[in-house]
């Protein structure tokens, strides 16, 4: 990776304004494939019942991304890494990635309905939902569809088995065959690193600044 990689800083102001300008935001926005419309989930920490809203919070953030996958060929995990800029508005959002995982400078857009990548290597690719067009680019695998949520601080519609600290934060939850364990920077109420496994050996850790 070359200095200039390395000294990157997201700005977040502009990919907001850039976001905000590509996506047109509608009052009938599709909500995110994997949310679900009933069955709010509820768990209990020393008593207390903590129910999590459904709608998705808008937020800018910054990080580091990185991406463990098995080799197929017995040789060993092989992975990538990358900084990012992520705006979120409601269920639509623009990620940009440097450094993106063997794929140079990369663009990710979802509009609740469709999502985009952009990059020099692969050109522009279209999918249903962020996971699979990071498959096609890239052949990683991530939960992109529940970090949304997950870096609000609170599970997915779709997630199973969520717990709570002493401090009512979700230290983990699960979704499908995805494990994720969350890391808070002292009394911080949102986590600054969320770590997310499957047992295949797919791994994905997420730094972020707020």
């Amino acid at each position: 990776m070359s200095a200039s990689t390395n000294s990157y800083k997201p700005n977040k102001l502009a990919l907001f304004t850039a976001m905000t300008a590509a996506l047109v935001i509608t009052s009938g926005c599709q909500s995110l494939k994997t949310a679900s419309t009933t069955n709010q989930p509820t768990t209990t920490v020393q008593g207390q019942n903590a129910v999590q809203p459904q709608k998705l919070e808008s937020f800018n953030i910054t990080g580091k991304i990185g991406v463990t996958v098995p080799a197929k060929d017995n040789t060993g995990a092989q992975g990538g890494s990358a900084f990012y800029a992520w705006g979120q508005e409601n269920d639509r959002f623009a990620i940009e990635l440097i450094g993106a995982l063997g794929i140079g400078k990369t663009n990710i857009e979802y509009n609740g309905q469709t999502a985009t990548l952009v990059s020099e290597k692969t050109g522009t690719l279209t999918a249903d939902d962020p996971e699979t067009l990071l498959m096609k680019a890239t052949g990683w695998q991530a939960p992109i569809s529940q970090m949304p949520y997950w870096i609000s601080g609170r599970p997915a519609p779709s997630d199973s088995a969520p717990q709570l600290d002493a401090r009512n934060r979700l230290v983990s939850s699960v979704n499908g065959d995805w494990r994720a364990s969350f890391t808070y920077n002292g009394a911080d109420k949102l986590p600054n690193k969320i770590t997310a496994v499957q047992p295949q050996g797919n791994k994905v850790v997420m730094t972020i600044n707020h």
